[in-house]
């Protein structure tokens, strides 16, 4: 409530009328109206207002009605400023109108669907009247619970979270959120549709798209986002993705059966580190599985969901786990296997595709979705070292003979790239990083910049610059990841007092 302290001038309400019904209106909502001198909405230029349909019952003869008529809605414009040149004049104009009234000392109630600050129009008037006059927000029951309500079903539950979004995002957009969250809400149908609906389908998130027209007014329909005709579409209709906690935990429909079909195995990079790190399409897929399997370090950093089953092992068992996976598929199961970093980088990609590749398992889908590299974050977090040609390169043993690491390392050094250096050492393996230092001073600088970039991302994050000839083994452990600079890296100490090294790398080469 935003109060003034002048006598003078009138009162504004933006009262929120609910999604249609009228009996849904609150009893303050009800009050308002009484008490106004002015009551305002607003419409198209057909004249006819939802807002004022709503609150007719209250309205009396002695209300000075103002229409705000739109002077577009979806049709083109020649103002010269356009959409939305036109719709910025209109409500400079229509503010001045409620302010006139309100300097006569009038009160001034604006009628708005649902709640007047969700993706209402007595936004515009709030703003430029508020901070002038003494104003109160009256708030309704949106859109939102009216459909959930409609629908029946759980909207959000437990730790759930809840999106809303515009249906006039970009689709593309409209996929990637739709695929990141765990329930969603999306307004402003009708000729969004199509691409509403397009990005469902991208997201993986069809089947269990609801919809809900007109709630709470004369011509409501609820039915399934798939089967609704574009052409049918109202603006006032709503996609919903109900609650998955409730999907998970509740009966399965006679319609969709967990049968032994429809089985995938999707591949899944989590990242380096922490969910800051996740991509919208990883969060979608992992609250779509059934089963979740990897090593038990990853997938202990996966969100533990209702009715989801979680399948976590020993590292050292790659194969053994994705046909693990792969049996669980051929059952009907929608399982994730997880990786840190990007699957397909010295991770568990590799190790499904083998196993994928065999006689039993050739027919189950299988889908890699990436992440972000340990390389590119602890890059990110130096500088940029890796801004010209790099190799990656793991000095792992365990997989390979160490005379296979070494000859690789000798031809990267030899062709000057940037190395990042992933599994450097553990517990078991405690020389591989002095040999590899050795090998590549036979072709660089004792001064050449190298990059240690420990639990990037974490919360034991920790990222220095050495000098390469001052590289200490026993400094360098397996969350370690090494990047050693070419030639041409260079490293800056910047920043105010003692400053920070920055390490980068320039994208051109000087000739020779």
């Amino acid at each position: 409530m935003s109060e003034q302290q002048s006598p003078a001038t009138g009162r504004l309400y933006g009262v929120g009328l609910g999604p249609g019904d009228p009996s849904l209106m609150t009893l303050r909502a009800v009050e308002c109206i009484a008490a106004a001198d002015v009551v305002a909405y607003h419409s198209a230029r057909h004249g006819r207002s939802i807002a004022r349909s709503i609150a007719e019952r209250h309205l009396r003869a002695d209300h000075i009605e103002e229409p705000l008529v739109y002077p577009v809605t979806t049709e083109t414009t020649d103002h010269p400023g356009g959409y939305r040149g036109a719709m910025e004049e209109f409500y400079e104009e229509a503010a001045a109108r409620l302010a006139a009234h309100l300097d006569a000392g009038r009160t001034v109630a604006v009628l708005a669907e649902g709640d007047p600050l969700f993706y209402s129009s007595y936004m515009h008037m709030h703003k430029r009247l508020s901070h002038r006059y003494p104003t109160e927000v009256v708030p309704g029951v949106t859109s939102v619970s009216a459909a959930a309500a409609r629908l029946g079903e759980p909207l959000v539950e437990g730790e759930e979270v809840l999106t809303v979004l515009p249906g006039t995002l970009p689709e593309e957009e409209l996929a990637a959120r739709l695929a990141a969250t765990d329930s969603a809400v999306v307004m402003k149908l009708g000729r969004t549709f199509p691409a509403v609906r397009g990005a469902l389908e991208r997201s993986g998130r069809l089947a269990e798209a609801r919809y809900v027209e007109r709630a709470t007014m004369p011509g409501e329909r609820t039915g399934r986002v798939a089967e609704v005709d574009p052409e049918s579409v109202p603006y006032f209709s709503v996609a919903v993705l109900p609650s998955r906690v409730a999907a998970a935990t509740g009966p399965v429909p006679a319609e969709e059966p967990s049968g032994t079909d429809g089985g995938e195995v999707v591949v899944v990079g989590l990242g380096p580190a922490g969910p800051r790190w996740l991509t919208p399409e990883a969060r979608g897929e992992l609250a779509a599985a059934e089963d979740v399997v990897g090593y038990t370090t990853y997938v202990d950093r996966v969100p533990l969901r209702p009715g989801q089953r979680r399948h976590a092992s020993d590292n050292k068992v790659e194969s053994e786990r994705a046909e693990f996976a792969l049996d669980l598929a051929r059952q009907g199961r929608r399982v994730a296997v997880v990786s840190s970093g990007d699957p397909g980088v010295f991770a568990m990609a590799s190790a499904v595709l083998e196993v994928a590749s065999e006689g039993p398992y050739r027919d189950i889908p299988v889908r890699i979705v990436p992440g972000m590299t340990a390389a590119h974050a602890a890059a990110a977090r130096a500088g940029a070292p890796l801004g010209h040609d790099y190799a990656v390169v793991s000095l792992s043993d365990r997989l390979k003979p160490w005379e296979v690491i070494a000859e690789r390392l000798r031809a990267a050094a030899a062709a000057d790239l940037v190395l990042a250096l992933y599994n450097p050492g553990s517990r078991s393996r405690v020389w591989q990083v002095g040999k590899a230092r050795d090998l590549l001073l036979e072709h660089r600088s004792p001064d050449t910049p190298v990059v240690l970039g420990r639990d990037v991302g974490g919360p034991e994050e920790s990222v220095r610059v050495v000098r390469l000839g001052e590289l200490v083994p026993e400094e360098v452990d397996m969350r370690t990841l090494l990047i050693v600079g070419s030639t041409q890296t260079r490293a800056v100490r910047r920043g105010p007092g003692e400053g920070t090294d920055i390490v980068w790398t320039p994208r051109r080469y000087p000739e020779r």
